[in-house]
């Protein structure tokens, strides 16, 4: 990772002039930073107090070189190894942060594309199941509703289509069976009527 990135939500942008930085560890863009750090003493990421005078710092992420040969000097060494150790674990922790988003989005990303791979899977069998009605000289229409590519409206609606077809079918093979038994009826009756007559 290059630069840092805005720990705002609703920001994410790359931090290469100045920036906000917190106590707890996150770190904002000059813009979401002095507008939610002017609202309330609260981080925008994880809802810390950060009331202390050294809670949050304006930092310049491209110091000049006099600022650099500065801001240090004077300071024993182990003070300045002390404080260079704590500003390598912000990095460190803003990378694992960063690689835990983008895990994230890398795995909402997943989920959208196997409903996305269902959906139309769904569509196609749709499209299948119409081609064989067509053949069969029977009309089979999409609603409107599900023409704004709802999957959940779809799906529902292809379910109940194939139970609606099935007690379709049900209904057929039960009429056809209810028509033979009453022809066979109907012969049997007219068969014991030319029996009476003689």
């Amino acid at each position: 990772m290059d630069s840092l990135i805005c720990n705002f939500p609703k920001c994410r942008k790359e931090l290469d002039t100045f920036a906000w930085v917190t106590s707890c560890s996150h770190i904002f863009c000059d813009d979401d930073g002095s507008e939610q750090f002017s609202k309330a003493m609260k981080c925008p990421a994880c809802d810390t107090v950060v009331s202390g005078r050294f809670d949050i710092i304006r930092v310049d992420l491209k110091p000049s070189e006099q600022y650099k040969s500065m801001v240090l000097a004077g300071l024993k060494p182990d003070i300045v190894m002390e404080i260079c150790t704590r500003s390598l674990s912000f990095w460190t922790y803003q990378t694992h942060h960063e690689k835990s988003y983008q895990e994230y989005v890398a795995n909402k990303a997943k989920e959208r594309s196997v409903q996305l791979e269902n959906y139309y899977e769904q569509i196609n069998q749709w499209r299948t199941t119409e081609v064989v009605f067509l053949g069969q000289g029977q009309n089979l229409e999409v609603p409107a509703v599900l023409c704004d590519n709802n999957e959940i409206y779809f799906l529902l609606y292809f379910q109940y289509f194939l139970i609606f077809s099935a007690a379709k079918k049900e209904l057929e093979a039960a009429k056809k069976k209810y028509n033979e038994a009453s022809e066979k009826l109907m012969e049997k009756s007219r068969q014991n009527q030319k029996l009476q007559v003689f």
